[in-house]
């Protein structure tokens, strides 16, 4: 029970960042940080295939479909994310440079929640 309500959890977080901040754009802040790194002109389409991503996302965790290359898709995206946010444009972070901390720690989780559900396989 524990694993599959941190699954959800997990997946929960990645569809509202995708649809409620990305592609119903309610999170302004997030096209701004795209703009600043991509470049103003493409920020409104790459921020709704980031989100439409981010969505798929959410579905593939809940899915538990290749759980092994999920994991490690979901920690390398997160990590590549926050490194680049937080090199280039940590103004626009909600906790600034601290967002590196959140992101450390949703990557642990993520990562335990998956060695978690091994050993209930086990």
């Amino acid at each position: 029970m524990l694993h599959k309500t941190i699954t959800y959890l997990i997946a929960l977080i990645w569809f509202t960042n995708g649809l409620i901040c990305k592609l119903l754009g309610l999170v302004p802040r997030h096209q701004a940080i795209v703009a600043q790194i991509l470049g103003v002109e493409h920020a409104y389409l790459f921020t709704k295939l980031i989100g439409v991503s981010e969505v798929l996302m959410s579905f593939w965790v809940i899915t538990r479909w290749q759980r092994k290359m999920n994991v490690i898709v979901q920690c390398v995206i997160i990590a590549t994310m926050n490194i680049l946010e937080f090199l280039l444009v940590p103004n626009l972070l909600l906790w600034g440079k601290w967002n590196s901390l959140f992101a450390l720690l949703l990557i642990g989780f993520i990562v335990w929640n998956e060695r978690y559900y091994k050993q209930l396989e086990s």
